[in-house]
């Protein structure tokens, strides 16, 4: 969201005729109309030099891609703590480089890399809060986690309401993750990996730390020695693993395509809330909060018998692709009501509960060992 803000572009006025070939020509005779500034007030990214800003996001996304395919496996093998500490650790360090950039290319590049380390930090983090808990909290804690990033997008929009200079608003938002990064060490290993590698003393160790933080007695706890205890001769289950197998290849194939989908829209209509007539601050703010509803539906739909995890997500998707398609058709002066925005802020509630959905779905169709790659 850091871009939607970071990379507003305000009214300006040219005192000139034409747009002037040099920076510091540009500098002497333009006039920006706003109380904020931004990369593009910074750098004077206008005309020619517009498609920048969202080469900035791009780039991101691509770092999203790389951090999810990469960080997944990493976890299967080396444990969720150690990759979601690092991933978390770098995250800061990157997000203060974007803050502290000293031109666009430096920016560019820092997004980049805050891309491959955010997304796969998310990714790990996810699975080690299912990972904590019984299957029967599985929909409660997947939903609480997700609600937590609608929750940040309001928030991310006060302090930039706050905070009109960007650099003050990317080193304030950043910080938190220092306080975060602190609080991360004191977090054990996830006892269902531990367990998944043979390492059973550990994870009753873990599970034992658990109970205790919980208010429980001392348990008299003993587990079998997994089934699924790899021997010395044999390879680790890897990403290949999901396409040898038909029907996790199958599982595979569809749901890529859902989360294509989903993540298409979602954040499609997340960065296109600068975009929107009125006040850029509500807008931002109005895209978070507008989910919040979307994840008590998800957790009374997805736990009924007659609805279910795939049956909930398939209407929510439905009525998120109808609420989209609808937009084209109405007037974009209609007002609040019967305007676009109203339709695009509901088709948002829709995709944002069918994304809930599909993580917590994703993470219950694979075994623990295979649950990060996927």
């Amino acid at each position: 969201m850091l871009i939607v803000l970071v990379g507003a572009v305000p009214r300006y006025h040219i005192d000139q005729e034409g747009i002037p070939a040099s920076r510091a020509e540009l500098a002497k005779h333009i006039r920006f109309a706003s109380n904020f500034t931004s990369i593009v007030t910074e750098w004077y990214l206008i005309d020619q030099e517009a498609y920048k800003v969202s080469l900035a996001s791009s780039l991101f996304f691509a770092g999203l891609l790389i951090g999810n395919i990469t960080f997944g496996p990493l976890s299967d093998k080396l444990g969720r703590k150690p990759v979601y500490i690092s991933g978390l650790f770098f995250d800061v360090i990157f997000g203060y480089v974007t803050a502290l950039a000293p031109n666009y290319d430096v920016f560019a590049v820092s997004r980049f890399f805050v891309g491959i380390v955010n997304g796969g930090m998310a990714l790990v983090s996810f699975v080690l809060t299912q990972e904590y808990v019984g299957k029967s909290f599985w929909s409660f804690t997947g939903s609480l986690t997700n609600v937590t990033f609608a929750v940040g997008i309001a928030v991310f929009a006060l302090l930039g309401y706050c905070i009109r200079e960007w650099r003050y608003l990317a080193l304030v938002s950043n910080t938190p993750g220092v306080f975060f990064l602190l609080l991360s060490f004191m977090l054990p290993e996830s006892p269902r990996w531990l367990y998944s590698q043979g390492k059973t003393a550990e994870a009753e160790d873990v599970l034992q730390y658990i109970a205790l933080c919980n208010g429980k007695e001392r348990l008299n706890l003993k587990l079998k020695p997994s089934a699924g205890t790899l021997r010395k001769d044999e390879l680790a289950p890897g990403i290949l693993n999901l396409v040898k197998q038909p029907v996790l290849r199958w599982r595979t194939i569809l749901l890529m395509y859902i989360w294509y989908v989903c993540s298409f829209v979602y954040y499609g209509l997340t960065l296109n809330a600068g975009e929107l007539r009125g006040n850029l601050y509500l807008n931002v703010a109005l895209s978070g909060l507008v989910e919040v509803p979307a994840f008590p539906l998800c957790m009374f739909f997805i736990e009924k018998s007659w609805s279910g995890r795939r049956k909930t997500m398939t209407c929510f998707l439905t009525f998120a692709g109808l609420a989209c398609v609808f937009t084209m058709f109405l007037p974009t002066n209609a007002g609040l009501l019967l305007g676009p925005t109203l339709l695009a802020l509901c088709g948002k509630m829709m995709v944002s509960a069918a994304f809930n959905i599909l993580y917590i779905y994703t993470s219950e169709l694979y075994p623990t060992v295979l649950r990060q790659s996927s």
